[in-house]
């Protein structure tokens, strides 16, 4: 197993980069042409924003028949896109949805599969012991399945942070988390506050590019997208700031953030 990514290129960030692929027991490529020139398998893990860019670099040097495992948050015209950019160069391109955090589930996170090389994309996840499923039709209706389903997920994350960002502020947030358990028994608001905002502190700009992807899938199925731009701007806002979300309850993190934000 062998890995590249374009830290490598920044002088600052090589040694860190070369240090963590050493820590995990992964060899080391120095250009995507000398990753993938010689790959069965090629496994595509970039920020949204990055996917196509990604799939036209790897084009030009992927090998005849290699499969091509674009795993990112993108939008489904744009996944149609890198497939017809690999499967031109030889490649099997297939669609992959990662369908939960990676952590802890680890190598049995739920995969979502499509596309004409599906069938044996699949094969490939139960030979690694992954957890693939097999989701029927073209490219597209994997990252589909994901993109809508971001909606609630980011935008959950997003309502979150401002709700309890804005309870804070007004000194009513104990007032509020504490209706809201009753409404929603069992939820535990309070800890669920203090996980989005960790995971937007330490994720926001990889979720914003995400959900540029999902905007793009809204706009392109016709409907409006407000709501999905509204959390673009949240996730972005709070990821740009650079904070460590450390061990804290949710009135720690979301002291942070506004001293930050405001």
């Amino acid at each position: 197993m062998r890995a590249y990514d374009t830290k490598l290129d920044d002088d600052e960030a090589r040694g860190a980069m070369l240090a963590r692929m050493q820590s995990a027991g992964v060899g080391t490529a120095l250009t995507n042409a000398d990753l993938v020139k010689n790959a069965d398998i090629i496994f595509s893990f970039v920020t949204a924003d990055q996917a196509n860019i990604a799939a036209i670099q790897t084009a030009k040097n992927i090998a005849k028949g290699a499969l091509f495992f674009d795993c990112n948050s993108c939008a489904p015209d744009t996944k149609r896109a890198s497939a017809k950019i690999i499967n031109a160069a030889g490649g099997r391109y297939v669609d992959v949805a990662i369908m939960s955090p990676v952590y802890p589930k680890m190598n049995k996170s739920p995969l979502l599969v499509s596309g004409q090389y599906a069938q044996d994309a699949v094969q490939v996840f139960k030979d690694l012991d992954m957890a693939p499923t097999l989701i029927e039709g073209d490219i597209g209706i994997a990252s589909a399945t994901k993109m809508i389903r971001s909606i609630m997920v980011k935008g959950m994350e997003a309502l979150m942070a401002e709700a309890v960002l804005a309870g804070c502020r007004a000194g009513v947030d104990v007032r509020v988390l504490a209706s809201l358990d009753k409404s929603f028994p069992g939820f535990d608001w309070a800890d669920k506050a203090a996980y989005d905002l960790e995971r937007m502190m330490l994720h926001g700009k990889r979720r914003a590019a995400e959900m540029r992807e999902v905007a793009l899938t809204i706009e392109q199925l016709g409907l409006p997208n407000d709501m999905a731009n509204a959390i673009v701007e949240w996730q972005d806002r709070i990821g740009n700031l650079n904070l460590d979300a450390g061990e804290a309850d949710y009135r720690t993190r979301a002291d942070r953030v506004t001293q930050k934000i405001t």
